[in-house]
């Protein structure tokens, strides 16, 4: 079986969201023996789309991959657009949603052209966002696309145009029960199509020294929430950074809020809180290991991967009670809290820093359950048997041969 992926960017420097997520599946199916190839920009940046890496093909953990320049990024009067037609996103006319999707970026045709001509028994495209999965919808041959939407409950899968695009798909892989419940109810016809709950695994964390981190961070020995990710308002960085001052308002101390990754929106400075960009994998472990707690603030995920390398170092995880992927992790593993508010944030706070059993407790449980069920050899086995099972609905698969368009 050879598999090509469409991605809108791709590669180490992408840290977090659905284009980590295809990394993670493409290099682990290598490693399982499958063929797999990537098709994306040279993009590295989400805010602007500029090609940046080198145009070409490399092989990089095991995949073949391919990066082609775009022929725009993100428009300078997108987020005006972006205002106008999301505020009421189910009357937009075609041509308006079609202005939206080219406005947004990346426009890269040569990457859907190379993920069409790739000869590959499927190909797979995430997220739902973007003009390479958009085109892709129209374009690939029936019985050959599968979407990862990477979905959210937000303005944008509102557009009349994701019906179509959902709806192009062989298959639809998700994240999360949660992700899957969403899709359905947005697009009751695709719960009859098949579907797998997919989720995503983390190897066994290396070696870390929480010490190293303190040092770098220059936070010594007081406790620390550790916020890992990009430092963004629509990842919930602002509110996190609001209910911390206020919870150190009312409770003076050692405590301090560490935030992790790239910086697009600093948050305000405050004594307590530290900002140290984006760190190497390494100095990630560190800051987990030495963490009081992991702080997921964001509404918006489709899986959150931070949650359970959090756990794999046995660190308990507070996460932002809208978003329901994050939440769906945290009640089946039994190992965080939640917050909808201020006064829920402060109560999870003190319990976590208050009461060191507590946390230990939850801590425990949310590592066991990262043992049994999102290892990647468990994930990985689950999804190439699924995406088997796909091809061989697939005329012309029983006898090797898929009937091209």
């Amino acid at each position: 079986m050879k598999v090509a992926y469409v991605t809108v960017r791709y590669g180490p420097s992408v840290v977090g969201g659905a284009e980590h997520a295809c990394r993670q599946l493409a290099e682990h199916l290598a490693a399982d023996g499958v063929r797999v190839s990537v098709h994306t920009t040279c993009a590295r940046d989400a805010t602007t789309w500029a090609d940046v890496d080198a145009p070409g093909a490399t092989t990089e953990g095991g995949v073949d991959v391919h990066r082609y320049r775009s022929v725009s990024g993100r428009d300078a009067r997108f987020d005006t657009l972006s205002r106008d037609v999301l505020e009421d996103p189910k009357r937009q006319t075609t041509a308006r949603q079609d202005e939206w999707v080219r406005r947004q970026g990346p426009v890269c045709p040569a990457a859907v052209e190379g993920a069409l001509a790739d000869g590959a028994d499927l190909v797979i495209a995430t997220p739902y966002l973007y003009w390479p999965t958009i085109e892709l919808a129209r374009r690939a041959p029936a019985g050959r696309l599968v979407l990862h939407p990477a979905a959210h409950d937000e303005a944008p899968i509102r557009l009349p145009l994701f019906a179509e695009v959902l709806g192009a798909a062989t298959g639809l892989a998700f994240y999360t029960d949660a992700e899957r419940r969403l899709v359905e109810r947005l697009f009751p016809p695709l719960a009859g199509r098949p579907q797998a709950v997919v989720g995503l695994g983390i190897d066994p964390p290396p070696p870390s020294d929480a010490a190293s981190f303190r040092a770098m961070a220059g936070i010594g020995d007081r406790p620390f929430l550790l916020c890992l990710g990009r430092v963004d308002e629509g990842k919930g960085t602002a509110v996190l950074a609001r209910f911390f001052a206020a919870y150190k308002r009312r409770r003076p101390g050692p405590l301090a809020l560490v935030y992790a990754g790239p910086v697009v929106h600093p948050p305000p400075k405050h004594a307590d809180i530290v900002v140290v960009g984006a760190v190497d994998d390494a100095t990630k472990w560190s800051a987990l290991r030495g963490a009081t707690a992991l702080v997921s603030p964001s509404v918006n995920e489709s899986f959150g991967i931070v949650v359970l390398e959090a756990w794999a170092v046995r660190t308990p995880v507070l996460v932002n009670a809208r978003c329901a992927a994050t939440v769906e992790l945290v009640r089946r593993a039994r190992g965080g809290l939640g917050f909808n508010g201020y006064a829920s944030f402060e109560a999870a706070v003190d319990r976590l820093t208050g009461d060191p059993d507590a946390a230990v407790a939850l801590a425990q449980a949310g590592q066991e359950c990262t043992q049994q069920s999102f290892s990647w050899p468990v994930v990985t086995r689950h999804y190439r048997e699924w995406l088997e099972r796909l091809l061989s609905a697939v005329p012309g698969a029983a006898s090797g041969r898929l009937d091209r368009p």
